[in-house]
């Protein structure tokens, strides 16, 4: 299994004020966590390459990239209440952004079969015509766009797993049918958007699919809710590529949201993720960093989602079950059933 992975000290010269929870500690946990594991040697690491403006302006507005291109070299400038960009920002957000489309290359090349893209800052917040959330460009968007426009696909599927839902992405394809948009996100919570009517309009309806939700949610829940719609979902829709907004704010332990999840979790989801993956895209699957706040949890976390894709286990861990998930499907059966097999 040639699985990527980029982790370069470049990401951590995007600053933000001392406490900010996106802060550049989060990378470095996650390089002390996977370079003591022997295993992770096997490793093919990818070396980040800045995105051409020309795929960043495929997704945002001109005048967004301006508005980052203008704190290049400045002092570190809020661009909202939580969302940063100062002297290096602009630099290491095209780099980011760009990593993930040399990863996707290297896939379509043979030179990879998955992998994972350790990078800041995350991307799925910023919207078309609008940095936030943390996020100054949306990395998954821009990957996916720069994937069609290539002709290496007709359809690409993203995944968003982070607790908080990817605003920005579904903004950015919700009136298309080339990009499938699935989200599990926790409900209510910010930004408030990612309700299940929400579903795409003209030729993109059914194409946005949002599960919202309600908090306290286990390991269980999520790994009936991917086993009983959204695989099923991915395999109505055939991509020929897979990306993940592979967030881990869903953790127990995450300080911003209110989930129940664990390793064991994501280790299922990401084993499900990478099956199914096999079956339905030739194992063409990407995780891209977005959240994820508890230092230790966070590392712990990409540790066993790159651990499930550089040994494949046969099957995830056993979970619990879940009272909720099956109440909880029922409801959104009758919205998605139009759309999908579900």
């Amino acid at each position: 299994m040639r699985y990527g992975l980029v982790l370069d000290p470049v990401f951590l010269e995007h600053r933000v004020p001392p406490e900010h929870p996106e802060r550049p500690d989060r990378l470095r946990a996650i390089s002390e966590k996977l370079s003591a594991r022997s295993a992770f040697d096997r490793l093919v690491t990818v070396a980040p390459a800045p995105a051409a403006e020309e795929a960043i302006l495929r997704v945002h507005t001109r005048d967004h990239l301006a508005h980052i291109q203008g704190t290049r070299l400045q002092p570190l400038h809020p661009l909202d209440w939580d969302t940063y960009s100062g002297g290096a920002s602009h630099d290491v957000a095209l780099l980011a952004a760009g990593s993930v489309i040399r990863m996707i290359e290297l896939l379509f090349r043979g030179d990879l079969d998955s992998g994972f893209a350790a990078i800041r800052p995350p991307g799925h917040h910023a919207e078309p015509g609008k940095p936030m959330g943390f996020c100054l460009f949306n990395n998954v968007a821009v990957g996916a766009q720069w994937a069609l426009d290539q002709g290496l696909v007709r359809r690409v599927a993203i995944v968003d797993f982070d607790v908080h839902h990817g605003n920005g992405t579904q903004a950015a394809f919700y009136h298309r049918d080339d990009v499938l948009y699935v989200s599990l996100h926790q409900h209510p919570l910010y930004p408030g958007t990612g309700y299940y009517t929400e579903v795409g309009v003209g030729k993109g309806k059914g194409m946005t699919v949002n599960f919202p939700i309600p908090a306290g949610q286990t390991n269980g829940f999520y790994s009936s809710l991917l086993a009983g719609m959204v695989l099923p979902i991915l395999a109505g829709y055939e991509p020929g590529l897979i990306l993940v907004s592979a967030g881990f704010d869903a953790h127990r332990d995450d300080p911003l949201a209110g989930m129940l999840l664990d390793e064991r979790g994501y280790t299922r989801m990401a084993a499900d993720l990478n099956r199914a993956a096999g079956k339905i895209c030739g194992g063409r699957i990407l995780y891209v960093l977005e959240g994820g706040y508890n230092l230790k949890a966070l590392a712990g976390s990409v540790e066993t989602t790159v651990a499930a894709g550089l040994d494949p286990p046969e099957t995830g861990p056993e979970l619990e079950p879940s009272p909720n998930s099956e109440p909880y499907m029922d409801q959104l059966r009758p919205v998605l059933s139009p759309y999908w097999p579900v």
